[in-house]
C-alpha cells in the first residue's frame, strides 16, 4: 500500500519502505505551519461486539506530536492511546508508543490490536508480518481476513517466570482478593510472570468462585511491591470444554485500573504457565491452543486466541490473537 504525506499535515520527510514509510532522520517539525492533523480512532480489541472487550484509542501519523502532546491526548481522552509512527530505522517497519493518562508504558497488548486494526482498515491489509517496535524491542504483528472482518496476531517471545509468592505472604494476597485457600487449584503455584509488566498469576478450582471475588484495591496495592507484580490475574478453567479454556479478572490498581477488561499480554503469560504446569499440552506440531474469556464482571465480555509453540513444557513462542471493531473515528487537529 501506499499513502500520500502532505508537506502541511505531516512535516517529516519521509521514504517508502516493504511495509509503510519511514521517517528520514533529525527532519523537523515547524510548528509555524498550519494546523497538524491525525486520525484518532475508538476500537474495542479482543471482540466482534461495540461496547464490549477492551476499549483502546489509536492515533496514526503520530510522528507529528511531541512527547508532551501524546501525554496531553491520552489524558483527554482518558483511554490508554496508541500512537503510531512511521519507523526511522531498517529493523523494524513501524513504531508504536503507549500512554495511558498517567504515563507512557513500554506495551499494551489490547492496544497494539487497535493500532494495527485501525492501521488495516485505512491503508489496507499488509502483506505478511509487521514488525512493531515499541520501547527497546520489537514484536511482529499479522493482520489477516477481509475488511472490517480482520484478525490480529500478536508474535512474540514467551514470558519469564519470576518468583513465587512465599507462604507466609500467601494469605495476605487471598485475604485482599476474597479468596478462600480451599479454592485454589491444586496444580496452580501462585507465581509472578512478566513481559512488558509483572503480573501475579493466581489459579481457582472453579471459575464460579470468580463471581464471588471481593476485591481490596487499597490492599492491593499495598502488596504490589511485596509480591513483584503490578497487577493480579485471577483464572479458573472451564471443565469439559475442548479446547482448553479459561476465564480470568485481573486487578491493577497499582497503575490505576482496578479491573481490566481484557488483557491479551496477561493471555499471552498464562498460556506460558498453564503449559510449564501441566495444565496445557502441545499437539503433534508442538503447539498448543487455548481460549481466554475475560470482562464478563465487567459487562465487556471478550475472547482471546493464545497459540503456544512448546518444546516439552517449555514455551518458545507465544502468538495472541483477537478481533477487534471501530467505536467512532475523527480527525484530530493539533
Amino acid at each position: 500500500y501506499s499513502r500520500v504525506v502532505r508537506q502541511r499535515a505531516c512535516p517529516r520527510l519521509t521514504a517508502t519502505t516493504p511495509s509503510g514509510l519511514m521517517r528520514v532522520p533529525n527532519a523537523r517539525i515547524d510548528r509555524s505551519m498550519a494546523k497538524r492533523k491525525c486520525r484518532l480512532f475508538l476500537v474495542d480489541t479482543f471482540t466482534r461486539d461495540l461496547f464490549c472487550g477492551n476499549p483502546a484509542a489509536v492515533v496514526l501519523d503520530a510522528e507529528q506530536l511531541t512527547e508532551e502532546e501524546m501525554h496531553r491526548i491520552a489524558r483527554e481522552i482518558h483511554e490508554e492511546v496508541a500512537f503510531v509512527l512511521a519507523s526511522d530505522a531498517p529493523e523494524y517497519d513501524i513504531e508504536v508508543r503507549f500512554f495511558s493518562p498517567k504515563r507512557e508504558v513500554t506495551f499494551v497488548g489490547h492496544a497494539t490490536v487497535a493500532a494495527h486494526y485501525a492501521r488495516a482498515l485505512t491503508l489496507g491489509v499488509p502483506k505478511g508480518r509487521v514488525r512493531q517496535k515499541s520501547g527497546n524491542w520489537i514484536v511482529e504483528v499479522e493482520v489477516t481476513g477481509r475488511a472490517p472482518n480482520l484478525r490480529v496476531a500478536i508474535h512474540q517471545s514467551p514470558a519469564t517466570f519470576g518468583p513465587m509468592v512465599p507462604e507466609e505472604r500467601r494469605g495476605a494476597v487471598l485475604d485482599a482478593l476474597g479468596i478462600s485457600s480451599a479454592s485454589l487449584h491444586p496444580s496452580c503455584p501462585m507465581q509472578v510472570l512478566s513481559k512488558a509488566n509483572s503480573r501475579l498469576l493466581i489459579g481457582l478450582h472453579s471459575p464460579d468462585t470468580l463471581e464471588s471475588l471481593q476485591p481490596d484495591m487499597e490492599a492491593l496495592v499495598h502488596l504490589t511491591p511485596h509480591v513483584g507484580a503490578d497487577g493480579f490475574l485471577v483464572f479458573a478453567i472451564k471443565p469439559d470444554v475442548a479446547p482448553l479454556t479459561t476465564e480470568s479478572r485481573m486487578f491493577c490498581p497499582m497503575i490505576g485500573i482496578p479491573e481490566d477488561p481484557v488483557s491479551g499480554n496477561a493471555h499471552g503469560m498464562l498460556g506460558v504457565y498453564l503449559l510449564s504446569n501441566g495444565l496445557l499440552t502441545a499437539g503433534k506440531d508442538g503447539t498448543a491452543q487455548f481460549i481466554g474469556h475475560q470482562g464478563r464482571f465487567l459487562e465487556r465480555p471478550g475472547t482471546v486466541e493464545v497459540d503456544v509453540t512448546a518444546s516439552g513444557k517449555r514455551a518458545t513462542a507465544v502468538t495472541v490473537a483477537g478481533h477487534a471493531v471501530v467505536v467512532y473515528q475523527a480527525e484530530l487537529q493539533i
